[in-house]
């Protein structure tokens, strides 16, 4: 190979290199900023779950680790809240609606969608109170994520 051709190689080689390691640092970049952004949210979405188990406690007066394990034996909150529960669905249904509001004024959602989140909060939040700790979540009895597993049936002959 000629001397001009192989620093035309060299030349193109390097080129080629740089570009590919800027590609990398500019991916580097967007998943820093990804993960920053998703963690900022986990921690909004942490502390938002602390000040409703915050205000849960304080209105029911019971500590959020005797209802957590209270909640795990199968008791509903508002048999926890005893006398308190309606006075339990009240501040939730606040506690919600602050939510909505905030979001509305952060343009995550839009008057609309507020409005009919909001029409149904308050049946929303009473189902919730009175339903055992996960209640109509995950697989049923007996069944896998897909229903129940079993012989599949003979196939036809071919003729």
């Amino acid at each position: 190979m000629s001397s001009k051709k192989r620093m035309a190689a060299v030349a193109l080689t390097i080129s080629a290199l740089s570009l590919g390691s800027i590609g990398v640092a500019s991916a580097d970049d967007k998943g820093a900023a990804k993960s920053a952004t998703h963690a900022a949210h986990k921690a909004a979405h942490d502390a938002n779950h602390a000040a409703k188990e915050a205000l849960v406690a304080t209105t029911i007066g019971v500590d959020v680790a005797t209802i957590k394990t209270r909640l795990a034996a199968g008791e509903t909150l508002g048999a926890i809240a005893g006398a308190k529960k309606d006075a339990l669905i009240t501040a939730l249904v606040a506690f919600k609606t602050k939510n909505i509001d905030a979001a509305v004024a952060a343009g995550k959602l839009t008057a609309t969608q507020a409005t009919a989140m909001k029409a149904n909060l308050t049946a929303h939040v009473t189902e919730r109170v009175n339903a055992v700790r996960g209640e109509g979540k995950g697989p049923k009895e007996g069944k896998g994520p897909k229903g129940p597993k079993g012989p599949k049936p003979p196939k036809a002959p071919r003729p």
